[in-house]
């Protein structure tokens, strides 16, 4: 029996999955279970996968795809958000691979509690990249459907290093590597003061509440060990996957520098990643994939002013019409296929 503990968001419920010793050697992972409003049969359910400094705490989500009549579950993958414990590195690990086990456990929990219901996977940033890989290795172990995933969404996945073309040369990652079995834990990018950060946060220029310790403002340090395992997930993914079910790329449609000086432009465009290299990539996710590309939309494409978020929470009602069977009164049948 699943057991479930008050969460720190009224209304929902976390179980903690214990996960054993750390192969990085950082003492024992958890990954904690995210559920809103109490559990009950449902033809569809949500598993929300975070991205880097990062976690579960947009119940606004989680109400859209409930008054669809989706079950909402989202995960804290292991040393994130809930899931951090004292001495870990927040977000690190050296192989993305990792978080498997802890999604597919995530997934049998559903489906005991939804008496199988079919799963919407969505995943961001570099949640996104995660699930990803993920799903790939389901579809080729040929779980999906015994698991009951049936489609995936993407909001601004991490398919690439966002800056100059010098870092994702074949040089730098041989010596990333090499460099990563020497000094795993060694700093390659310090937080910063806040800029992206002060665009979400209602005590700085956003709508939003959300803890800071377990989402700072300039993000946590990244680490060799981390970037190198994303690095090889995104060679991976260069060479194409197939995540076997619809799925559905939302983004900005233009990236904007991370600068506090130009508040008001990180407002209204990515200021994490180079949307150009969301849609370089995003051919190489599958088939049946619907691309759609946000005016005005943040990094965190539901985490937008309400414009842009609005447009974003459309295609998504469009999509789940189109490829998961529900439906929406509002909605058409319109989409960018991609």
């Amino acid at each position: 029996m699943t057991v479930w503990e008050a969460d720190v968001l009224p209304g929902y419920h976390q179980h903690t999955l214990e996960l054993g010793a750390d192969p990085d050697g950082e003492g024992d992972l958890v990954a904690t279970l995210v559920r809103r409003g109490p559990a009950g049969r449902a033809r569809h359910a949500v598993l929300g996968v975070h991205g880097y400094t990062d976690y579960f705490f947009n119940t606004e989500s989680a109400d859209r795809f409930a008054a669809r009549g989706f079950t909402y579950y989202a995960l804290d993958l292991h040393k994130c958000g809930r899931s951090w414990r004292s001495g870990q590195t927040p977000h690190f690990t050296t192989d993305l691979a990792r978080y498997d086990r802890e999604l597919e456990r995530a997934l049998a929990v559903i489906a005991a509690e939804t008496d199988g219901a079919q799963v919407c996977v969505s995943g961001h940033s570099a949640g996104g990249l995660i699930v990803t890989l993920w799903l790939d290795r389901l579809r080729q172990r040929d779980l999906t459907a015994a698991l009951g995933v049936g489609g995936l969404v993407l909001n601004s996945p991490f398919f690439d290093l966002h800056g100059p073309s010098i870092l994702r040369a074949a040089p730098t990652s041989a010596a990333l590597r090499t460099l990563a079995r020497l000094r795993k834990l060694r700093v390659v990018r310090k937080p910063t003061e806040g800029g992206y950060g002060t665009t979400l946060h209602r005590d700085f220029s956003g709508e939003f509440d959300y803890n800071l310790q377990w989402k700072p403002l300039g993000g946590f340090p990244v680490t060799v060990g981390w970037l190198n395992a994303v690095r090889r997930g995104h060679a991976r993914l260069h060479r194409g996957l197939d995540v076997g079910v619809p799925n559905l790329i939302l983004r900005s449609d233009h990236s904007v520098a991370e600068s506090r000086d130009d508040a008001e432009a990180m407002q209204r465009g990515d200021a994490v990643l180079d949307v150009r290299q969301i849609a370089r990539w995003a051919g190489c996710v599958g088939n049946h994939t619907t691309v759609a590309p946000i005016t005005d939309a943040k990094h965190d494409v539901f985490l937008s002013l309400p414009e842009p978020r609005a447009a974003a929470y459309a295609e998504l009602d469009r999509w789940l019409d189109r490829y998961l069977g529900t439906f929406s009164p509002d909605s058409s049948e319109h989409t960018r296929q991609g």
